[in-house]
C-alpha cells in the first residue's frame, strides 16, 4: 500500500509506467530498502540537491525529504548527515540538521541519495526535458561508497537520479527522453515514487512498520516546504520561488503525509 502511495503520478510524469514494471521484477522494493536502513542506519550521509536548467538552482524535491530521514535517523538514536548545495544549506539551516562539506565516506555505515543528479552513459547530467546539469554533482559519493562496501539506499522519481541505473532499462523504455538522462549510477536498494519526497517519507513508513514506532508522526510537510521556499529554493517543474513541488500543490504534499502516517498508526495498533 505504501509503494502504491508514494508513486501515485499526480503530476503525470510518467512514472507510473516504469514503477508498475518496476513492481513486478521487484516486489519488495521498499521492505529490501527499509531493511538495510533499519540495519545500517548508525552513521548515515544523506546526499540531496538538483539544479535545475538554465538557472542552475536547487529544487524543492529532495531536501525536505533528506531531512526527514536525518530526523528519523535521529530518533532511532543514530547520527545524520547532509552533503549538499550551498542553498540547500542556508535552506535547511531552520532545522538545524548536521551537514558536511568533503565526508570520508569510509567513516559512514550508510549512504542515502534523494533526489541528486545520476551521471548518464556519456558522462554527463540532465533534467527530465533533456536539458544538461552544468554545476558540481555529488553521485561520486555513491560510486565511492559502493567500492567500500558502504550500502546505499537510491531515491528518485524521474530516471536522472543517482541510484536509478538500478532499473536503466525501465527508464529508457518508459520516461521522456530517458535515452539521453537515464542515470547509470546504482544503488543496493532503490525507491521509485512520484515525488522524491514522497519516497523518503515511505521509507521512513515502511521502516516504522518494521521497527514498531511511527517516525514520521511529527514531521510538517508545510512549514518545511514554505521555510525552504522562502529561503532560495525553487519548484522544479515551474521553476518559481513557490511553496510548491514538482508543481503540485502543497496540499496534496500534506495530504500524502497525513496517508502515511495514517496506514502506519493503523498497522501499529
Amino acid at each position: 500500500m505504501i509503494a502504491h502511495l508514494i508513486n501515485t503520478d499526480v503530476g503525470n510524469r510518467g512514472v507510473l509506467r516504469v514503477y508498475l514494471d518496476y513492481r513486478r521484477e521487484s516486489p519488495n522494493f521498499l521492505h529490501n530498502s527499509a531493511k538495510i536502513f533499519l540495519n545500517n542506519y548508525g552513521r548515515t550521509l544523506v546526499v540531496t540537491g538538483f539544479p535545475i536548467p538554465p538557472a542552475m538552482k536547487a529544487e524543492t524535491d529532495g531536501p525536505p525529504g533528506a531531512l526527514a530521514i536525518v530526523k528519523a535517523v535521529e530518533a532511532l538514536g543514530g547520527r545524520a548527515e547532509i552533503l549538499t548545495y550551498p542553498e540547500v544549506r542556508k535552506a535547511l539551516e531552520p532545522f538545524r540538521p548536521g551537514f558536511v562539506d568533503d565526508p570520508a565516506v569510509e567513516n559512514y555505515s550508510l549512504v542515502v541519495a534523494v533526489e541528486t543528479p545520476g551521471r548518464a552513459k556519456d558522462g554527463s547530467y540532465y533534467s527530465m526535458s533533456g536539458l544538461e546539469i552544468t554545476r558540481k554533482t555529488f553521485d561520486r559519493i555513491i560510486l565511492e561508497a559502493k567500492k567500500l562496501g558502504v550500502p546505499t539506499i537510491g531515491i528518485g522519481d524521474g530516471g536522472n537520479e543517482a541510484g536509478m541505473g538500478k532499473i536503466r532499462d525501465l527508464v529508457e523504455k518508459h520516461v521522456p527522453h530517458g535515452e539521453r538522462i537515464a542515470s547509470t549510477v546504482e544503488t543496493d536498494g532503490l525507491i521509485l515514487s512520484a515525488v522524491s519526497n514522497w519516497g523518503a517519507y515511505g521509507l521512513i513508513a515502511q521502516a516504522s512498520l518494521e521497527f514498531g514506532k511511527n517516525l514520521l508522526s511529527r514531521w510538517d510537510e508545510r512549514a518545511v516546504v514554505e521555510t525552504v521556499s522562502s529561503l532560495g529554493l525553487i519548484d522544479g517543474v515551474t521553476k518559481t520561488q513557490t511553496p510548491t513541488v514538482d508543481g503540485i500543490s502543497l496540499e496534496v504534499h500534506e495530504r500524502i503525509v497525513e496517508l502515511l502516517n495514517a496506514l502506519v498508526d493503523e498497522r501499529l495498533r
